[in-house]
């Protein structure tokens, strides 16, 4: 077996996840002198949203935090690290590039953001074929799309924020294909106005080649995306194009705040951490914030992470200048979920042998013979593959309405030199 390095730190208040929510969380935490530490499993800060690159604009707010965060003495970031299970229940094993550690905690605030929500369809698994979110993120970290014909599909605000970025990186954007109707586009624009900045966003982003009531029903070509059959209205039409991406919204990440004991509600068919006006989850000492408590926006989880990192601390009267704006953006999310709630037919999107599970090559129609995900994966190996389940349970979830059962160390794929630490603590 190969050595590893392995190292015992602790900390005041750990935070995972160094989005908006862990960066604003900890900015607050380390206000009144807590020594803290943020981790996260992408190399730089940010999370999804502000995720860096070459190609990457982050806005004004995403740098002055980061930076805020830089020069606290106090608050120490472990990157490209993740979390491969418990060791006691104040202790987790963290691995990174180059160590095994065994992080030991007083208060813990869970920050574990969302994923893309991704639903199968006939030709999803080609080369050429990513979530819209993902495409966004493949383009600001360096992939070159110029001069490629790109198609976007799926549901939500963010379709607009990818054309933007496909374009300015010298994509042409054919078609970006909203699945609700233009009813609920509208009602949605109607409220604008009570959100003055997401209005002015809704402007600056506003697309030509916008279409509502669409849908991706199928793509084409032999080992690399040639074509796109779209649904719009009562008729469809074929485009040719080298891209195509395809996102559904977004959906918590709650598995390892499952796994540590804390309650989740089910919001908009999925889970959703469960958490107080203090963002403190059902266990003592843990907290949660942003995304992984109900898909929000930044502007929420920024809050929602400031007021956690004052509470984690013991100074919950400081959070209550940060109460109004939470307030404010819950409302601005209840409406934008409520407007862009995924249609029930695209159940009907997948054919009989259209695979569910791409890293085990599991069918839809295999899928349908179950009536659990545990029944699925015994007999099918269902989930088992690279993902562990992150992209074909989420689509099982909406697909069939199956549970996902809580996770179990360790929660990522790790080192041998990793495993064997959990094993001997």
């Amino acid at each position: 077996m190969n050595t590893v390095n392995t190292q015992a730190q602790s900390c005041e208040v750990l935070i995972i996840g160094a989005g908006p929510a862990g960066l604003s969380a900890a900015k607050a935490a380390a206000s009144g002198g807590a020594q803290v530490v943020v981790l996260d499993d992408n190399p730089q800060s940010g999370g999804q949203i502000w995720r860096g690159g070459p190609f990457a604009d982050l806005p004004a707010v995403a740098l002055d935090l980061q930076r805020a965060v830089a020069e606290r003495a106090n608050i120490r970031l472990l990157p490209s690290a993740k979390v491969v299970g418990m060791l006691d229940a104040r202790t987790v094993l963290v691995e990174t590039d180059t160590a095994a550690i065994r992080l030991h905690w007083r208060t813990l605030i869970v920050c574990s953001g969302a994923r893309e929500r991704l639903l199968p369809f006939p030709g999803w698994t080609l080369p050429g074929v990513t979530g819209a979110g993902g495409l966004q993120a493949l383009i600001k970290g360096g992939l070159p799309v110029q001069g490629q014909r790109i198609v976007i599909a799926g549901s939500g605000p963010l379709l607009f924020a990818v054309a933007a970025t496909a374009r300015k990186a010298g994509a042409q954007v054919l078609l970006v294909a909203e699945q609700v109707s233009l009813a609920r586009v509208g009602r949605f624009a109607r409220k604008l106005p009570l959100w003055p900045s997401k209005l002015l966003q809704a402007v600056q982003l506003r697309d030509g080649a916008y279409r509502t009531s669409s849908t991706v029903l199928s793509v084409q070509g032999a080992d690399q995306v040639a074509s796109v059959t779209v649904r719009q209205g009562s008729r469809t039409v074929t485009l040719d194009c080298e891209r195509v991406a395809v996102g559904y919204g977004l959906v918590p990440n709650t598995a390892l705040a499952q796994a540590l004991g804390c309650g989740v509600h089910t919001e908009e068919g999925v889970h959703a951490i469960t958490v107080d006006a203090q963002q403190a989850t059902t266990q003592n000492g843990i907290f949660a914030a942003g995304e992984c408590t109900g898909i929000g926006g930044c502007e929420r989880a920024m809050a929602q992470g400031s007021i956690a990192g004052f509470a984690a601390i013991g100074e919950p009267h400081l959070a209550r200048a940060y109460e109004k704006d939470r307030r404010y953006w819950s409302a601005f999310a209840a409406h934008t979920n409520a407007c862009f709630a995924l249609d029930a037919s695209l159940k009907d999107l997948p054919a009989p042998d259209t695979l569910v599970c791409r890293c085990e090559d599991v069918s839809h129609q295999t899928l349908q013979r179950y009536s659990s995900w545990l029944e699925a994966k015994i007999h099918s190996r269902c989930g088992m593959g690279a993902c562990q389940g992150k992209v074909c349970g989420t689509a099982a979830q909406f697909l069939y309405g199956w549970q996902m059962p809580e996770a179990r160390l360790p929660f990522t794929t790790a080192r041998i030199g990793t495993l064997a630490v959990a094993d001997n603590a």
